[in-house]
């Protein structure tokens, strides 16, 4: 509540680290850490919430509780996320992330990082689509420091604008979420502000 005070306009309410090295969590414990969470904040706000899980019944669960976005660094591709997605009629948010949080920063490597997040990312459109999530629903992320390097982060900075330029039909809304994601992530900031600027929204 003391973020909203501040003037959060989203709060995302996560119970398993994707940091580096990060253990999984199991389901029961996960849903007893997030669940009080989105409730209270239900109650007493209207705040945007998201639920930052992988997980098909957390995303029922927080949703039912009150979730306003799923936002899944997985992409809905666990078995089962994309039909809880799509009988939530939350919004979902699709992030690319090479690998998993354990190993994700291991040795991460691309032919050419923006051409493989992209192509990725409209993978993922399609299946929702598919699957019968409207395009309203969506918007995609493409994974500030999950499975990159910081050159590959800088090369998806500079060229954002191929995930959201006119052309870009394959694609709906792009959602940034670079917030404390290494020193990488803020060498290049004001450039990020300035190119996005209207058409993201800082997950932080």
């Amino acid at each position: 509540l003391a973020m909203v005070e501040q003037g959060a306009a989203i709060i995302d309410v996560g119970g398993e680290s994707t940091r580096p090295g990060a253990d999984p969590v199991d389901e029961g414990e996960e849903l007893a850490r997030v669940l009080p969470v989105i409730e209270a904040l239900r109650a007493q706000s209207d705040v945007f919430i998201s639920i930052d899980t992988v997980k098909p019944s957390v995303m029922r669960a927080a949703c039912a509780a009150g979730a306003d976005m799923i936002n899944d660094v997985m992409a809905l591709r666990a078995p089962g996320a994309l039909e809880a997605a799509r009988d939530s009629e939350a919004s979902v948010c699709l992030m690319h992330m090479q690998g998993e949080p354990r190993t994700m920063q291991s040795a991460p490597a691309y032919r050419d990082v923006v051409a493989d997040v992209r192509a990725f990312l409209a993978e993922r459109v399609a299946a929702c689509r598919e699957a019968g999530i409207d395009d309203s629903r969506l918007c995609v992320d493409p994974g500030f420091g999950f499975g990159k390097t910081l050159v590959h982060n800088l090369a998806l900075m500079r060229r954002l604008r191929s995930f959201v330029d006119e052309s870009a039909a394959d694609l709906p809304s792009i959602y940034i979420s670079a917030g404390r994601r290494g020193l990488e992530i803020e060498l290049a900031a004001a450039d990020l502000l300035s190119l996005c600027r209207g058409c993201y929204a800082p997950l932080c």
